[in-house]
């Protein structure tokens, strides 16, 4: 190992035996992290990171080459690496019936750390995760970002010189997020700690001093940020148009010559292009008004990933997704009023009120624990609700939840499928779940293997697919039924940039035809697709507005330009204040 590198592969490679097949996870990596910083490991589902980190803490064998830790050969000392490092692996083991005081003092226990050494070790733990008042909780009752807090608190009870974070902040509301990222930042600057960490939110990739980009089990990149950002100079857009959604332009944008690449971000649509130049064709259209942007890594990611090239679209044909669903478009076809959920002593939705128009992408947004989950689950006739009205396609749900619940889909927020089953499989289970038979469930389970790309998959267990292609599946079963009304319970939560464009290329193309779609997300940006947001905290709504609307509202002179992520904490934060006042 060089002198100085915390962390070295050379030509690492580890394949798998799926089903019948055999998937290269890594072929021939060659790689070094250097000391004292955070290093990014990024790339789409499938690329290989959390390989990478199982082989580096020694959990797996490679095939092919070597990984040292530290000095240390990570295939044949793997327990001396294990002991020297610090492991935090994307679903991390809380024993959820103990409180959070036991779960610090398992982990103690497991990684040898004296007993008179753990008193300070615990209150400076606890002190940076905020969890000093929550020792006595057991873990199964704290919010996801407190897991992933005590997660990690749990990892550094014996303070390692290299610490790995696969996907930490998966499935965390944007206050945790940055929370999270304090304690990193902490670690790395008063501790000087070594950090590699995978994540699929390319925002928090820039932070880090230097990213990996994997695809395919090989490394397609590796640098600064900042640098691969600058090669996109003269390439990032921002078209709107007078009169037209955001959605709808994207959609006309998406795929022509010149265009790598179409994203709605806020009152705009963000264009990467082939080349140092205006898209070709825009300048004569109606209404059309171009500017330049100033580059972003994410830019660089997906240009690297499409090769730079015109965006060789899949041109999603949503039209088997739903039946018509008729009706006039400013029709609510979701009534809620005074809704309210009581778990024992505890509120979680503590009374809500909001409308939901035919065609409508709305978005309902929240802090962990917030009440969203509830809130779904009830107006999915899965809840009943303590109290209030809820009204779902005209059917009364306190009266009547199985006839609405025909005319629904759901995708939960955990894979809910059944992993055992193969793709196909669930596919058959589903249709006849909805009452489908003969040739019109063999025609919808050819349609969805066909139009989400599933039929290469169709013989592979569900629970072996990476995460991009589980959304895939679990959103062609919630559609076989052809459903007038969608809901996503945080659909894309850890999935890549690449998948998400996929996955809100159809949820567009539904809403175009009338499906009315709520959505929960903790990616801001992704929530700027939506019509209308709603923003919760503690069971209640504390903004319901269209997203230009609740960014003009956390406008200051200190943020004159704020983002939907900074008016969402604002509200959070204000919200909290108000409550301890």
């Amino acid at each position: 190992m060089p002198a100085g590198a915390v962390l070295e592969a050379c030509g690492l490679g580890k394949s798998f035996q799926v089903g019948k097949r055999v998937v290269t996870a890594l072929g021939g990596v060659d790689l070094q992290v250097r000391p004292g910083a955070v290093t990014g490991l990024i790339g789409p589902d499938g690329a290989g990171k959390t390989t990478f980190m199982r082989l580096a803490a020694g959990l797996l064998v490679p095939d092919a080459g070597s990984i040292h830790v530290l000095g240390l050969d990570s295939t044949h000392d793997a327990l001396a690496v294990q002991a020297a490092l610090g492991y935090m692996p994307q679903r991390f083991g809380l024993y959820e019936d103990l409180t959070v005081q036991e779960n610090l003092d398992l982990y103690a226990d497991l990684q040898g750390v004296p007993r008179a050494a753990r008193g300070a070790r615990y209150a400076e733990l606890m002190h940076m995760t905020g969890l000093a008042a929550f020792t006595r909780r057991l873990a199964g009752r704290l919010s996801g970002g407190m897991k992933q807090k005590l997660g990690l608190a749990c990892t550094l009870v014996r303070a390692p010189r290299l610490l790995l974070l696969d996907e930490p902040t998966v499935g965390v509301d944007p206050v945790s997020r940055r929370e999270l990222w304090a304690i990193v930042d902490r670690l790395v600057q008063n501790e000087g700690m070594s950090v590699l960490l995978a994540t699929a939110y390319l925002d928090e990739a820039e932070r880090c001093a230097e990213v990996i980009l994997l695809h395919d089990g090989r490394i397609l990149d590796q640098g600064s940020p900042a640098a691969m950002s600058a090669r996109m100079a003269g390439r990032t857009w921002a078209a709107a148009q007078r009169g037209t959604r955001q959605r709808e332009l994207q959609a006309q944008l998406d795929g022509r010559p010149g265009i790598v690449d179409a994203l709605v971000q806020g009152e705009h649509v963000r264009l990467i292009t082939t080349a140092a130049a205006p898209p070709q064709g825009l300048a004569g259209e109606p209404d059309i008004v171009v500017r330049a942007l100033p580059p972003r890594f994410e830019d660089a990611f997906v240009d690297l990933l499409r090769g730079g090239r015109d965006r060789q679209m899949h041109r999603v044909d949503m039209s088997g997704g739903t039946r018509d669903a008729g009706g006039d478009a400013r029709d609510p076809v979701i009534r809620v009023a005074g809704a309210k959920r009581r778990f024992g002593d505890f509120w979680a939705v503590a009374g809500v009120d909001f409308e939901i128009r035919r065609g409508e992408v709305f978005g309902l947004l929240g802090a962990n624990g917030a009440g969203k989950t509830t809130t779904f689950r009830m107006l999915c006739g899965l809840l009943p609700a303590s109290a209030g009205h809820l009204d779902v396609a005209g059917v009364d749900l306190r009266r009547a939840a199985s006839k609405a619940r025909a005319r629904i889909g759901y995708m939960s927020q955990k894979f809910s499928l059944y992993g055992n089953l193969s793709v196909a499989q669930n596919l058959d289970f589903f249709a006849s779940a909805y009452g489908l038979d003969g040739p019109q469930r063999r025609q919808r389970i050819e349609w969805a293997l066909a139009e989400f790309a599933l039929g290469a998959a169709g013989d592979q267990l569900s629970g072996d697919l990476p995460l991009g292609y589980k959304q895939r599946l679990a959103m062609a079963c919630a559609l076989m039924h052809r459903p007038e009304i969608l809901f996503l319970d945080e659909p894309t939560s850890g999935v890549d940039p690449i998948a998400r464009r996929e996955f809100w290329q159809r949820i567009n193309a539904l809403a175009r035809q009338g499906v009315t779609v709520m959505v929960t997300t903790h990616f801001m940006e992704e929530a700027e697709y939506c019509d209308r947001l709603a923003i919760m905290a503690a069971g209640r709504i504390l903004a319901l507005d269209e997203p230009a609307a609740l960014k003009a509202a956390a406008r200051s002179a200190e943020q004159p330009e704020p983002t939907l992520e900074d008016a969402f904490i604002r509200l959070i934060e204000a919200a909290a204040v108000a409550e301890a006042a």
